[in-house]
């Protein structure tokens, strides 16, 4: 469960984190980083994508500067994982909610 999040900062479980994440459904990546720093691309899902999810979330930044390039999401579509992308504060919300019932991966920009 995530616990709190801020600018730079987000505590799951107890453990914080200031550096962008991925929490699988049994374990967390807490050194995350795409190859294009601000923007989504099909590398930067692919492990995720082999975990089969139902869903991923994907918190975009404090601002929701990071985007999610086009073929990322016609990839997630084709592997049939729902992509759900917010500003972070919303995404940690949302994957609070759709955790408790659902195979759901997150991967947070905790920045910009």
């Amino acid at each position: 469960m995530i616990e709190s999040y801020d600018f730079g900062k987000i505590v799951i479980d107890g453990r914080m984190f200031e550096t962008d994440v991925i929490i699988y459904l049994d374990r967390i990546d807490g050194k995350w980083w795409r190859k294009d720093g601000h923007t989504l691309s099909v590398d930067d899902v692919r492990e995720i994508a082999e975990t089969k999810p139902e869903v991923l979330i994907v918190g975009t930044g404090y601002s929701g500067r990071m985007r999610i390039h086009p073929q990322t999401e016609q990839y997630l579509t084709s592997c049939g994982i729902e992509l759900i992308a917010a500003e972070t504060e919303k995404a940690c919300k949302n994957y609070n909610d759709l955790s408790k019932s659902r195979k759901v991966v997150a991967a947070f920009h905790l920045t910009c």
